[in-house]
């Protein structure tokens, strides 16, 4: 949401800046986050796969939520807002972000619905731009309910270039989106409520966190 203000010498933490026509518009930054990932899983494993959500109030690591979605299913959306919304840190979390836009294969995040049931912005963010011509085809050839995934996928919009990362959004500006991944990046490209989602969840796999994060 955007605030009108008078012109203020220096810079007040915590909000972001544009000006039209010599007003000053202040956008307040999200500052405390959950970020949610999902656990590496075996090829030809049918079961549930981990999802680890990490919380953080701006840049101190603050818990861990953990549950799991059905292997190319579509209870992702159900999954996320019960496990945000039933726990201790609802009230505080500002921001949801989604490293990628589908958990434990081809399940697909409905980040519109996810958005409106929780009253919480959405980012999701990927290192590398996906190939979405090769995920529509497996979507209409090798997944149950393919064609309504797709849908969920092109209703979330195109992924855009923020930040020396790709995301898609929903209920936060592209202002806003570019201070959250300026502010929360620290250890390389990717924000660390992400970061942190990632090395756990590969913790909880396979016993040790590996791989680049």
């Amino acid at each position: 949401m955007f605030h009108l203000v008078p012109t203020v010498f220096g810079r007040t933490r915590n909000i972001d800046r544009l000006c039209y026509g010599g007003v000053i518009m202040v956008e307040h930054r999200l500052s405390n986050l959950i970020g949610f990932d999902d656990a590496p899983f075996r090829r030809n494993s049918r079961k549930r796969v981990t999802v680890v959500g990490a919380i953080f109030a701006n840049l101190r690591f603050d818990g861990v939520l953990i549950g799991s979605v059905k292997r190319d299913g579509d209870d992702a959306t159900d999954q996320l807002i019960n496990l945000l919304a039933r726990s201790r840190f609802f009230d505080h979390v500002q921001a949801i972000l989604l490293q990628g836009i589908t958990f434990g294969g081809f399940n697909v995040v409905d980040i519109a619905r996810l958005y409106e049931e929780l009253n919480r912005p959405v980012l999701v963010v990927a290192r590398y731009m996906p190939d979405f011509e090769t995920i529509q085809n497996v979507l209409r050839q090798q997944i149950p309910g393919g064609l309504q995934k797709l849908a969920r996928l092109e209703r979330a919009g195109p992924m855009e270039a923020v930040e020396g990362v790709f995301v898609q959004r929903a209920g936060l500006s592209r202002i806003q989106a570019e201070s959250l991944i300026r502010h929360f990046a620290v250890h390389g490209r990717i924000p660390e409520p992400l970061r942190v989602a990632h090395l756990i969840a590969g913790a909880i796999a396979r016993g040790a966190s590996r791989g680049r994060v």
